[in-house]
């Protein structure tokens, strides 16, 4: 029986910052969770509550209709899992959100994961018999409208490809790609400006559940893996530190949980996994469910499913900016703590930021990620 080596198994499993347990092992595609600006990676990965530029179409794609000013485009790069060292292992995220009078805001995205050349050997060396590419890219269209002045609606649809191993056995079975498309549906909300200390302040509340679609099948069996479906709501409160509105400041938290499910299925000696649907999922994943942790089997409580981000950014002149975060899932839910940094300069119509991890263990996946986002307003 062929079998891959180490370094797709490498790319497969560790491919998204959902690395270490729970969630790695219910959804298919979770590249889409990898967040796509630099900005809000550096606060903690929070964003549902700002939305307030291009990458609103992952955070919240109703914020969209609260950008009418102009036109943006981004770019984020990052060299994904620096700490494997592997040299063609990279994210890339191009977006773009335009204005229409009369229609509202639209956005468009494409996002590309690529995992590198792979190779193929048998039981009886590591010579290779075949090499492979692995990639997984979404492309999609968003949009944002306005129901009050206060309270927007938003939407976005993507088309999703995997190619983690086409061409290649497993198991007799031929690994094909795998392909589906995802709906995300969301709300936000923007109080009044009121005082607080005599100074201008603002609420913002939002919510989104992204990713909402049939699961991806990759081998001609008739077993499907889920799509990660999240469910990810928060808040925002921004505060002027001035009567002029130079030195701002922004407290931000985002709480979010994967909306799919597996059930655990034991038959003839074995354990399989059965993924619910994508609708019965929404309802059916709101309990503790069980997981293999090698040859035991683990309960994960519903409380232990939640993912918790805050963040804070400070603003001067609405030139220049710095960033913190934390962030936290359960040990036996992801197990990603992580404290967040980023900067960010405005000039003109050009926009610079870049984010970075510090994880709060040693020797993990996700220790020094750097992520670059270029911003062009027109």
């Amino acid at each position: 029986m062929k079998k891959l080596v180490s370094s797709f198994l490498v790319g497969l499993f560790l491919s998204v910052p959902a690395v270490v347990n729970a969630q790695v092992a219910i959804t298919a595609v979770p590249f889409l969770q990898i967040e796509p600006d630099s900005r809000a990676a550096g606060m903690g990965n929070t964003g549902v509550a700002i939305a307030d530029n291009a990458a609103a179409y992952f955070w919240n794609p109703a914020g969209l209709a609260f950008q009418e000013d102009y036109n943006q485009a981004s770019i984020t790069h990052s060299n994904w899992l620096a700490n494997f060292n592997v040299s063609d292992l990279f994210y890339d995220n191009v977006v773009g959100r335009f204005h229409i009078p009369g229609i509202g805001n639209i956005g468009t995205h494409l996002t590309y994961l690529n995992m590198g050349e792979q190779v193929v050997t048998d039981e009886t060396g590591p010579e290779p018999i075949s090499r492979f590419n692995s990639y997984e890219v979404a492309f999609g269209a968003s949009y944002g409208y306005k129901f009050t002045d206060k309270l927007a609606g938003g939407t976005s649809l993507r088309l999703i490809y995997s190619s983690l191993a086409s061409g290649t056995s497993i198991s007799a079975q031929k690994v094909n790609p795998g392909s589906s498309v995802a709906l995300d549906l969301a709300l936000l909300y923007k109080t009044d400006p009121f005082l607080v200390g005599g100074r201008d302040a603002r609420f913002s509340f939002g919510t989104n559940l992204s990713n909402i679609g049939p699961g991806i099948q990759y081998t001609d069996n008739a077993q499907k893996d889920p799509l990660p479906t999240l469910l990810r709501f928060g808040w925002a409160f921004d505060l002027n530190l001035d009567d002029q509105g130079v030195n701002r400041i922004t407290f931000a938290n985002d709480i979010s949980k994967v909306m799919a499910r597996t059930e655990l299925e034991t038959g003839g000696g074995d354990t399989t996994s059965v993924a619910s649907g994508p609708i019965k999922a929404l309802f059916n994943s709101w309990g503790s469910y069980n997981r293999l942790d090698g040859n035991n089997l683990v309960e994960v409580g519903l409380m232990q499913q939640f993912m918790i981000g805050a963040g804070l950014e400070y603003w001067y002149a609405d030139q220049f900016a710095l960033r913190g975060g934390y962030y936290f899932e359960d040990p036996q839910n992801g197990d990603r703590e992580y404290i967040t940094f980023g900067a960010g300069i405005r000039y003109n119509i050009i926009g610079v930021d870049f984010s970075y991890i510090k994880t709060l263990e040693t020797d993990h996946p996700l220790a020094n990620t750097l992520r670059f986002s270029l911003l062009i307003d027109f």
